[in-house]
Formats: structure tokens, sequence, C-alpha cells
């Protein structure tokens, strides 16, 4: 498939469903822009197949898999996208497969806009979102626990025992888990802890979710992946634990009075997994949860997210693997978003070239 019809796909595929997802019921711009909260002319824009085809923003196209999932997207006449909470286990598979398909088209159109006029698209290299894996293989996310000693013991020894209280960074893996699966409806995506790991998982897309302190999985890999960045928990240390590049720069969160935390460190490295150079191995940690929490919702926060994996593109093209250590600023116990594409939040970038550079 040439460029050029590669580009246009995810155009013809908005105003199939749009003219024809429901059979009997054809849904126009005017109802679609008013659910959508956008104008009219910008839904044409987005399904014409003439001229250069727009791309919508990846948020637009997670509500339109939210409204063509359900024709209660429809309900009393009022056109509107239906919260995640009011969407029956069915709707949200139905959004998931389509926002999975939405987005692989996406990637496509992206990727084709920048080919050479006549020539085929290339389907290979850095997708337009660095949680999306074209291949449909299987996910594994290898979360933190807690100390047995930071267990609740009511949450131990009661029938209301919830398992997922043994986990740190609930905020990242709620946030995290729920992105993979709408990106990656093809794939699997299975939580674990360290003590429940066979070997298949560690041949998956393997994505570690907080620091060496509470997760032997992070500091196994880190050891493995040889990277410039290392995380030292000085806890008793004169300001504490930190980040350190190549033995000489150190970067430490800012607290005030020791308790409360106005600023952390994150880390975020993708490359190949040592255990299954096909797959991948991603790594989110911090030297607190908010720094992990910070560094996942940059490239799943819609309104950052796409700025930032273009900042991954441009700035590591096809690297076979490459890191970023970022700020992450607070408002109080709200964690801000990093933004990628100012120098002010990235405080260090590295990256390992492909065989092919």
């Amino acid at each position: 498939m040439v460029a050029n019809d590669l580009s246009r796909a995810l155009a013809r595929r908005l105003r199939r469903l749009r003219e024809g997802q429901w059979p009997g019921l054809r849904i126009t711009q005017q109802q679609l822009s008013r659910a959508l909260g956008v104008s009219v002319p910008l839904i044409s824009s987005w399904e014409s197949a003439g001229g250069t085809p727009r791309v919508p923003p990846l948020h637009r196209l997670e509500a339109y898999a939210a409204f063509f999932a359900t024709r209660r997207s429809l309900a009393d006449g009022v056109p509107r996208v239906l919260p995640p909470a009011e969407l029956s286990p069915e709707e949200r598979e139905e959004q998931r497969r389509l926002l999975g398909e939405l987005s692989r088209l996406r990637s496509d159109a992206l990727r084709a806009l920048t080919a050479e006029p006549g020539k085929p698209a290339q389907r290979a290299g850095p997708p337009a979102d660095p949680w999306h894996f074209p291949d449909g293989g299987r996910i594994t996310i290898i979360c933190s626990e807690l100390p047995p000693s930071a267990h609740r013991e009511v949450m131990r020894n009661v029938p209301d025992y919830v398992a997922l209280y043994r986990f740190a960074d609930l905020d990242s893996l709620f946030e995290l888990y729920g992105h993979l699966r709408a990106l990656n409806p093809r794939s699997p995506v299975s939580l674990r802890a360290v003590k429940e790991l066979n070997a298949d998982d560690l041949t998956n897309h393997v994505v570690l979710l907080g620091g060496p302190d509470y997760n032997d999985m992070t500091a196994s890999m880190l050891r493995r992946v040889r990277l410039p960045v290392r995380q030292v928990s000085d806890w008793n240390g004169e300001k504490g634990p930190y980040f350190e590049v190549e033995a000489r720069q150190r970067y430490h969160p800012v607290l005030q009075q020791a308790k409360d935390l106005l600023e952390d460190v994150g880390h975020f490295y993708r490359g190949p997994n040592p255990n299954n150079i096909e797959r991948t191995l991603s790594i989110c940690n911090g030297m607190y949860a908010r720094g992990v929490y910070g560094v996942v919702r940059a490239l799943t926060d819609h309104r950052f997210s796409e700025r930032n994996a273009a900042h991954l593109r441009a700035r590591f093209g096809t690297a076979a693997a490459y890191s970023i250590l970022t700020r992450v600023r607070m408002e109080g116990r709200i964690v801000l978003t990093p933004d990628w594409t100012r120098d002010s939040y990235r405080l260090h970038e590295w990256s390992m070239p492909s065989a092919a550079d």
C-alpha cells in the first residue's frame, strides 16, 4: 500500500463509522460534532480522503470509540459520549476494540504522511504512541509490592481483603493498565508481582513500575541494560536519595521541611527485552511514587502525551534503546504532568543507536 492510500484509510474508516456503524441509523456530522464538542468543519476535515488528510489527536479517537461503542450515545435524541463508568462490560470491550483499530490506522497515517510520494509506507518504526504494540504480543506489568509492615492489618485478616492493596504505585498502575488495554485490544495484559512471575511473563513486552527498592525485577533489569543513570536509595544521606548520571551529576527530589514533596525525579526507559529481543522492556520509576506516576502520565495524559511522544520520536528516532530523566513537579498532592518539549523538565537523555544506524 502506497503512502497516500495508507494515510487516507483512517479518514475513510471514520466516515464509515458515522454513516454505517449501526444499520438503519446514519449519524450526521452535526450530531457527532455536538457529542465530541468540536466544530462540524473539523469533523469533515478528519473524514476527508482528498488532498492531505488531517489526522485527529488520540484523545479524539478515544471519544470516537466511546461514542460508537453503544447506541445509547443517542439516548433521548441527545448525542453524547458516555463516561466509562456508564458503559456495560460489552460496551467497554467494543470501545477497546474500536480504539485499538483507530489507533493503528492513526499510526499508519502519521507514518505515511512523512513517506516519499509514490513509495510504500513503512509500517515499521516507532508507533505514534509508545504504549501501542502493533505486533499484538502479550504485555506483562510487574508492579512493586509494599513491604509486609506497610500492609494494613485489617485488610489481611477480614473477608473484605482486597488483593491490590499489596501493590505500591496504585495510581500509576490504574492509569497505565487502562491505557494499555485500550491501545492494545488484541494483546492480553497481565499484572504480576515478582514472586508470581514465570518464564512466559518475562519474555513478553515487560513494563516495570517502581524503583529497585520495592521491585526486585527493576533492580535486576537495570543491572542488565547498563544505563548511565543509576538510582541511589541513600535515605539517610544528607540530601537523601537521588538519581546519578555517569557517576558525576546527582538529581535529588525537592522536599519542604523534610516531609512535603515539591518535586520528584522520574525515569523512563524503553529498549529490547533482554529475555526476548523481539519484545520490549519499559521501566517507569521514580524516587517516590509521585515520580513514577508523573512518568506514566507523561505518555497517557492526552493534553501532553502526543507532544511528549513526538519529542521521543524526534529525539531518539530509531534508537535501539533510550531513556529520559525528568522532573515531576507537584502542587500540593497534585502531580503535574511533565512536558518533555520544555528543557526545564528534561534532566538527562540517553540513547543507544540501532544496528542499522
